[in-house]
């Protein structure tokens, strides 16, 4: 998939998945804002394989569902 994404269309597109984004637009907080989609799935573990095996360079990773109770995010 090519073209660049905001965040608003990925997580209508790919509602509750784990996304895999190469060259993320972010803003002055480094949130991300839009980026072109390499790979998703409901599988987080998938996601992280499918990046270790692509290698971008330069990414980020977004969950577009609300995290379940009990869980951390460390940045």
């Amino acid at each position: 998939m090519a073209e660049v994404l905001t965040v608003a269309e990925i997580s209508s597109r790919f509602s509750d998945e784990w996304v895999l984004i190469e060259s993320p637009r972010t803003d002055e907080l480094a949130r991300v804002r839009a980026g072109k989609i390499l790979y998703h799935s409901k599988d987080r573990d998938e996601v992280y394989r499918k990046a270790v095996e692509l290698k971008p360079s330069y990414f980020a990773m977004l969950y577009t569902g609300d995290m379940p109770k009990n869980t951390a995010i460390i940045l």
